[in-house]
């Protein structure tokens, strides 16, 4: 029977997931290898291969190697080619500021070093006329200092070439035709929008990460060929689509935010299945914890992120820690959070949980690999929660003894705490952590988390999920089968997608709406024929429409969706102004002038048959009858413990659900069932004020 195999990669642990012709579902979780990840990759997939062996007709994968590079700084050395004056838009970047009072913030550095940012003499108007030609004779000593200085990868970004790419184009093919080998962005192909420092910094972004990049997804695909798979390698973009292994070589831009989104992908196709109109979706792994929202079976979208900033944290109002990514991506927050993550006091005293990690190499202290920091897993371990006997199954054993004693040593005694009370009181920390991570992607967005389910997924998003439901005041939790490798269980279920953009900038009441509707037609044919390349016939692609409009004066657009069909002026600003009051509380006065400022095309590409599953049964497990767990207002309780196929019924918390890849944890007040589809239901049991 053939198989699909989706393969995410995390801070601690590598998660691969297969699925046969016949919806036979098999998984493996083998620890992360940073050194070298596909070291990781293939040796999991030969463990997976032998348990369920079958010919691959797909290899999807999510991958950090882009944001890992830039948050590493370890990026090519990359040179920018630009208008003569304009030199120094990197540095002058949009004047945004993540801190307001801080007089000792600085600033990222730049990228690409102010020496290697080199100017040529053009200009074009916004219009596309050309103001002042290009001067071809400038380009030499471009050319030679490209050459001088062994420069493996060049950004071209010249003025206004969103309106007319002719120069950038002969700008690209001079260099092309000198330096072969250099990697080669352009502006006009990778974003073709107003706005220069958003087009100059994502330009000069796919820039640094693409030797990078391109090295990591040859050198996969060569060793998957040595194990005998012939399967095409895609890659999970940004927006939540797949794209070929060509296309993430040429433009890993689209790629570099691949690895948090491939769960909420898998949370939009389960919500679909569930009828669930409203899912938040909480993903806590080892390093970080993510949240994203799924309204109607879609993922909510951002227009741009930052990467290269830390994690991104608490209100995304205050921008600029990070390098601008104008590209359009799920929208997610962010924190530092997961298993690994190290808990300590600072300089004066006060606790604090992450951002940093011990990651898979030496990670916890309970691991014995030479970690010696106390962390959340480590913190769950000592609490009872998680089974000494060990992770995924047992095969990897936990030393309760060396959590204790690091808990003791780094926490409880300066604290003047128990051992369990530092435990917790570092738990209820991590806690209000993650809980800004969910406000940042629902309060902030103008959604009430009370009106919504959430989706708990990840190594350690079920342990903590009732807890911070509580606090939200959500009363449904939904744990998914295959917590712990949902992310690459998401893959599975992902379509491809290709996002077209073009800016226009007018306002609506002044609009030709022939233009618009001849915008949108060109955007739809662009990706009609990308999905033919991939192989999608016309019956199988789907395209949504979307436009970015603001208020006159504003400096940021808000995505609004388009119907289809003809689409008036009046209609866009009709919906744009529904779309304002939703997201900020209010929208102007009925004369106040709206701007659209762009226009978009989303193209997917739909499977021939539906690829979730009917249904995901639990996999029976041997676990222990009971164990020891302690809670603040209890202490030590002997608590059951149970796997998935053991919940018969509905069951009342405290309760311990232990599973090859995640364990999640049911508190006293809340009810646990198992639905059709195989998923866990957690409920408060009576009012949510009760338990809370």
């Amino acid at each position: 029977m053939s198989l699909r195999i989706g393969i995410d990669i995390g801070g601690t642990f590598t998660d691969l997931v297969a699925i046969s012709g016949d919806g036979v579902v098999t998984t493996w979780k083998t620890a992360s290898t940073p050194h070298d990840y596909g070291e990781g990759i293939i040796d999991g997939l030969r463990a997976l291969l032998a348990d369920r062996p079958g010919p691959v007709t797909d290899v999807l994968h999510a991958t950090t190697v882009g944001s890992n590079t830039v948050l590493e700084a370890k990026g090519a050395k990359t040179a920018l080619i630009t208008t003569r004056g304009f030199r120094d838009i990197l540095e002058i970047r949009d004047l945004r500021m993540p801190v307001l009072y801080d007089i000792g913030w600085t600033k990222p550095r730049a990228l690409v070093e102010r020496r290697l940012r080199l100017e040529v003499t053009e200009k074009m108007r916004p219009d596309g006329s050309v103001a002042v030609p290009l001067d071809r004779e400038s380009l030499e000593p471009v050319i030679a200092m490209l050459r001088a200085e062994n420069v493996a990868s060049v950004a071209i970004c010249l003025l206004h070439s969103y309106a007319n790419p002719a120069h950038e184009r002969a700008v690209a093919d001079a260099v092309r035709a000198a330096l072969p080998d250099i990697a080669i962005s352009v502006s006009s192909e990778i974003l073709p929008e107003i706005k220069e420092y958003p087009r100059t910094s994502t330009t000069v972004i796919n820039a640094y990460v693409m030797p990078i990049v391109r090295a990591y997804i040859t050198a996969l695909d060569a060793r998957l060929r040595e194990v005998g798979i012939e399967a095409p390698l895609q890659l999970m973009q940004s927006n939540g689509g797949l794209a070929s292994a060509a296309f993430a070589a040429e433009s890993p831009a689209h790629i570099i935010e691949s690895g948090p989104a491939a769960g909420v992908v898998g949370g939009a196709a389960l919500a679909l299945r569930l009828n669930e109109p409203r899912i938040v979706t909480f993903d806590m792994g080892g390093t970080t914890a993510k949240a994203g929202l799924v309204e109607n079976g879609e993922v909510l979208r951002a227009e741009a992120l930052e990467v290269g900033g830390g994690v991104m944290a608490g209100s995304r109002l205050l921008v600029g820690a990070g390098y601008m990514l104008k590209l359009p991506a799920i929208d997610l927050a962010e924190v530092g959070a997961g298993g690994g993550s190290i808990c300590r006091l600072d300089s004066a005293g006060a606790p604090k949980v992450g951002p940093q990690s011990a990651g898979a190499d030496p990670g916890p202290a309970c691991y014995g690999r030479g970690g010696v920091a106390p962390t959340i897993t480590d913190c769950n371990l000592a609490l009872g929660y998680l089974d000494p006997g060990g992770l995924t199954g047992g095969t990897m054993r936990l030393d309760l003894e060396a959590a204790r004693a690091a808990i003791h040593r780094d926490l409880a005694v300066p604290l003047k705490l128990s051992v369990e009370e530092a435990a917790h009181g570092m738990l209820r920390l991590a806690s209000a952590t993650m809980m800004r991570a969910i406000r940042a992607v629902s309060v902030e967005r103008g959604r009430d988390p009370r009106q919504f389910a959430m989706l708990a997924f990840g190594g350690n998003g079920p342990l903590f999920a009732a807890g911070i439901a509580a606090e939200l005041g959500i009363s449904k939790i939904i744990v998914p089968p295959l917590p712990g490798v949902f992310s690459a269980f998401g893959l599975l279920v992902a379509n491809a997608e290709h996002h077209g953009r073009q800016s226009i900038r007018v306002r609506l009441d002044q609009a030709d709406p022939d233009r618009i509707t001849q915008i949108i037609t060109d955007l739809t044919e662009a990706g009609a024929r990308r999905l033919t390349e991939d192989g999608f016939a016309p019956a199988r692609q789907v395209f949504q429409r979307a436009a970015s409009v603001r208020y006159a004066g504003q400096s940021s657009e808000i995505e609004v969706a388009l119907p289809y069909g003809d689409v008036a002026p009046a209609t866009i600003a009709a919906l744009f102004g529904d779309e304002h009051e939703r997201t900020y509380g209010f929208r102007a006065p009925s004369g106040e002038h709206v701007e659209l400022m762009g226009l978009s095309v989303m193209a997917r590409g739909l499977p021939d048959r539906p690829r979730l599953p009917e249904r995901i049964p639990p996999f029976a497990q041997a676990v222990p009858a009971s164990r020891r767990a302690w809670f603040p207002d209890q202490g030590w309780v002997e608590t059951p413990v149970t796997d998935r196929a053991g919940i018969t019924g509905v069951l009342a918390g405290p309760l311990i659900v232990q599973e090859y890849d995640a364990t999640c944890l049911v508190p006293k007040g809340m009810t646990v069932r198992v639905d059709d589809f195989g998923n866990i239901r957690m409920e408060v049991a009576g009012r949510l004020e009760d338990f809370t």
